[in-house]
């Protein structure tokens, strides 16, 4: 019995485009909303690291492609003082029917890139179709993801990215202005970044909660992504919202971290006020914007079976391009 090990070289050779993995994100999410997936909410491992970081556990099985699969992903902070990226991870993909393992995914590109296409996906069908102005704070993993794919949907007049360390928002910003054609402004403050902004996407790196995006920016018709591990937001902020939208409502519930964290555990967002999944509005069960002044929310905490659906992609495609080392099981 055979499996194939894919690694981030591997993947790197096939070339993955951002309409693969949107295209692979969407039909998780559509599949999600017509209950064809299997979705565990997330676990964590937490060492005794002295606060360095924690692990992620996701578990997830989409019907479509009949494939379970597991991932296990890093978060830690300072990883960039080591040259790492602060989320390392891995996808091991299995046979549903016979429990086989199939293949072993590098999990660290997909992590960033099914983050930021859910990221772009709730714009899409939540954000005002002329939105011109994105403000955008963090500057590493998924930020990348997260202002291509969005460019590549609505084509900014206007790109503002803030992060903590200059260093590392100025190269962002450089790195974006030279990939897009177009400039990227660098911005010292998030109220800079994201005052003004038709989409606001908040993916800070925090360790102790911190208001970075207040409730006072956020205007009639701004659609707001706030996603860090760790809540940037006040704690106002669902109060001012027409609609409040997640990725998945047991994953909201789980866990001891995520942007709105405070707000599930006071009672100030609950199952009654939330709108939708996202799943149910790509499935067209729910609808999405129906009025361009309407201000919407859209808290994503990352599903398992984006993970799996992004992975079983590659797999299909190192297996078709015999890319990969086979690896034998037993």
């Amino acid at each position: 019995m055979d499996l194939r090990f894919i690694s981030g070289p591997d993947i790197d050779r096939l070339n993955l485009s951002r309409t693969e993995v949107l295209d692979s994100v969407r039909e998780a999410l559509r599949a999600q909303g017509n209950g064809q997936v299997v979705l565990e909410p997330r676990v964590h491992l937490s060492p005794p690291n002295h606060g360095a970081g924690h692990f992620n556990v996701l578990r997830g099985h989409l019907g479509p492609q009949n494939v379970s699969g597991i991932k296990v992903v890093g978060d830690f902070v300072e990883n960039y003082k080591h040259g790492l990226p602060s989320e390392l991870a891995l996808v091991t993909l299995y046979s549903p029917d016979t429990g086989a393992p199939l293949a072993i995914v590098d999990g660290t590109l997909i992590t960033a890139a099914r983050t930021g296409a859910m990221t772009a996906l709730g714009a899409q069908y939540l954000a005002r179709p002329d939105s011109k102005i994105l403000g955008h704070i963090g500057a590493r993993g998924s930020a990348w993801w997260n202002v291509t794919m969005l460019d590549d949907l609505f084509h900014f007049d206007e790109i503002r990215v803030t992060s903590h360390r200059q260093v590392s928002r100025d190269e962002f910003a450089a790195r974006l202005s030279e990939h897009l054609g177009k400039p990227v402004r660098s911005v010292p403050t998030s109220e800079e970044a994201l005052k003004g902004a038709d989409i606001m996407v908040e993916a800070s790196r925090l360790t102790t909660p911190t208001v970075l995006l207040e409730t006072e920016w956020v205007t009639p018709g701004t659609f707001v992504v706030p996603y860090g591990t760790v809540s940037a937001v006040d704690p106002s902020l669902t109060t001012v919202m027409d609609k409040i939208v997640v990725d998945d409502w047991g994953q909201a519930t789980a866990g001891q971290f995520g942007a709105l964290r405070h707000h599930v555990d006071t009672g100030l967002l609950t199952r009654d006020t939330l709108h939708a999944e996202l799943g149910e509005i790509v499935a067209s069960l729910r609808p999405g914007r129906e009025r361009l002044d309407e201000r919407i929310l859209f808290w994503h905490r990352g599903l398992s079976t984006t993970d799996v659906a992004v992975a079983h992609h590659i797999w299909q495609r190192a297996e078709e391009e015999n890319i990969g080392t086979v690896l034998s099981y037993r």
